[in-house]
């Protein structure tokens, strides 16, 4: 082989670097995740219910609507005349109910505790959304610069199969009929790696769509809570049958990094810590709200009364002589005797629900605690890895790439040698991708756990 074949396929290496993937208003890791915060329905439903809450907090305080009634008593049904018997009255009473004991600040003070829950729950919320959404994202960016590798790379298998063709048909070289056979192998396996790779992003762009689509954002009524979403205005700039992403990699910032690397850090301390997550505190809302039932529960052993007055009208009699009218009033009240498959059977349910929400809390507290020393231990082998393949791997892999190539050409090599040597270097430039990638993976997933103030 001569040099000027040599030199034919360096030059279509450095085409091929030059080359590259077009993409056209690419969408950053941060413009994806302000979109997904601000075009989140959910967060407009909490808010929703949040006021529906409220609302509910104030109208339990207020005591029942009182009754009243009119009716005519004591009519004959003789003649129906109003004057004949002495009792016959026209009668206008009025009643109102008093609910047991403290019922209505219970109440209250519960809606209350259940409404606080909802702030908490939206800053969990936009926090999971970021994870979700940075791994799709990163996802996306893995499948769309491993397909931008993979096209650097295979103008050069084009141009090792052209002079192996070309080495072939001169009969100057080395070259056999199987070593063009392998170049076109070679070639076939990338194009199917290619059409894997382009349905694995076209996959994560979709998912991610969902997430910045701005799709019925017009249809959902704003809350009138201070502090309420703002209405999307860049969305539209991203439709996902042209989304493309910013072809450069963000290092994302680790919050807490002395909570992560400190090597002093023990179960009591994360737990003291974890107990301030916005989900812990949602749960504690909700343990409060509970504790709150038992005692509501807790005032049905209280009679509820009832006050009641009435004025009754009476008509002369027959002989003009004048009737005095009547007043009543009078009190109700019920008799909680009968406890035992009632009241007491509630208060224990409401003293187990509370137990079980308290459960919950512990199950989600060893939960977060499982889940953040695992994303630590794996972003400590990532960054050896990763230093690993910068620092020899991937000089090795390049250096070996070049000897065979140079072994080829001046025959002194296989032709498979220099094949599998440049395939070994391809998947070692993806592979450092895919550990970089999963690098800012695993710091957004750490970050969810460090959101605590």
């Amino acid at each position: 082989m001569t040099s000027q074949a040599l030199l034919t396929i360096t030059a279509g290496v450095f085409l091929s670097l030059a080359s590259g993937m077009s993409y056209g208003s690419p969408l950053t890791l941060s413009q994806a995740l302000r979109l997904a915060q601000q075009n989140d329905p959910w967060l407009t439903k909490s808010q929703h219910i949040q006021e529906a809450t409220m609302a509910k907090q104030i109208a339990a305080g207020t005591l029942p609507d009182p009754k009243m009634s009119v009716g005519l008593a004591n009519l004959p049904t003789d003649t129906f005349d109003f004057d004949q018997e002495p009792m016959t009255q026209f009668k206008v009473g009025v009643a109102q109910m008093f609910p047991r004991g403290d019922s209505l600040q219970l109440k209250q003070q519960q809606l209350k505790l259940q409404s606080q829950q909802h702030p908490f729950l939206r800053q969990d919320r936009k926090a999971k959304v970021a994870v979700t959404v940075s791994q799709l994202w990163l996802d996306a960016y893995l499948a769309q610069e491993s397909i931008a590798l993979i096209n650097r790379n295979r103008g050069l298998f084009e141009q090792l199969s052209g002079v192996a063709q070309a080495s072939y048909a001169s009969a100057m070289g080395k070259s056999r009929q199987q070593d063009i056979v392998r170049a076109q192998l070679e070639l076939t396996r990338l194009d199917d790696r290619l059409t894997n790779l382009k349905q694995q992003q076209e996959m994560r762009l979709q998912a991610l769509s969902e997430w910045t689509s701005d799709a019925f954002i017009s249809e959902i009524k704003p809350s009138n809570i201070k502090g309420r979403i703002a209405s999307p205005t860049m969305v539209s700039s991203y439709s996902v049958n042209r989304l493309t992403l910013s072809r450069k990699l963000p290092h994302l910032h680790l919050l807490k990094r002395q909570l992560v690397f400190t090597k002093n850090s023990t179960p009591q301390t994360l737990a003291k810590y974890f107990m301030q997550h916005p989900a812990v505190k949602a749960l504690d809302q909700q343990i409060q709200a509970n504790q709150t039932e038992i005692k509501l529960a807790e005032q049905k052993y209280k009679p509820e009364w009832g006050v009641n007055a009435s004025y009754s009208y009476r008509d002369d009699d027959p002989n003009g002589n004048d009737r005095a009218d009547f007043f009543s009033v009078g009190v109700t009240f019920d008799l909680p005797l009968f406890t035992t498959n009632r009241q007491d059977k509630e208060v224990q349910a409401a003293a187990s629900q509370a137990e079980a929400i308290k459960t919950e809390k512990w199950l989600l507290l060893r939960n977060m605690m499982a889940r953040f020393e695992t994303a630590k231990v794996q972003l400590k082998r990532l960054d050896q890895r990763l230093s690993l393949y910068q620092s020899q791997l991937l000089p090795q892999m390049h250096q070996q790439a070049e000897a065979a190539l140079t072994a080829y050409t001046n025959d002194e090599g296989d032709f498979a040698e220099v094949v599998r040597a440049r395939i070994a270097e391809l998947n070692a430039e993806i592979d450092a991708l895919t550990i970089n990638v999963a690098k800012q993976k695993t710091i957004a997933q750490l970050n969810y756990f460090l959101i605590t103030k």
